[in-house]
């Protein structure tokens, strides 16, 4: 059975005119074992998504401290991987076989690499905006 959407709990910190901002614990599978705190293997990461106001989500809809879903859609999910691990792997490998085509040294074919791999991460961070608004997430409240 396929997934219709892939959602997240999250807790909305700031509404203003625009966007609700929704802070995500991102938890690993051991965050909520009893003995994380001596372990150093458990990892926990918040992030802040913000949710453009339309017609379904008004922000006089949402308060500060309440707990929401942020939804999207699993074919979002997948572009995002592409985005952040497929094509730079992509890139790193084409950089490598271009150094080594070159006669590069080691070094140089791994620094060049790296390099290349560096420039399409600062062309994804410069296109943010224009990336961003592919990435469309929803809200919803939880129900009770």
């Amino acid at each position: 059975m396929a997934r219709e959407r892939i959602e997240h709990e999250g807790r909305v910190v700031a509404v203003d005119k625009d966007y609700i901002s929704v802070e995500i614990v991102n938890k690993s599978a051991c965050a909520s074992c009893h003995a994380k705190g001596v372990c150093g293997a458990s990892d926990e990461a918040v992030k802040v998504v913000e949710i453009a106001q339309d017609l379904t989500t008004l922000a006089a809809d949402y308060q500060i401290g309440e707990t929401v879903n942020v939804v999207m859609s699993p074919a979002m999910g997948t572009q995002a991987v592409w985005l952040a691990y497929v094509v730079p792997l992509i890139v790193l490998m084409a950089a490598i076989l271009v150094f080594s085509l070159c006669g590069a040294g080691e070094l140089l074919m791994g620094l060049g690499s790296l390099g290349a791999v560096a420039l399409y991460y600062l062309g994804v961070f410069l296109f943010r905006n224009r990336i961003s608004k592919i990435f469309i997430f929803s809200i919803e409240k939880q129900p009770e």
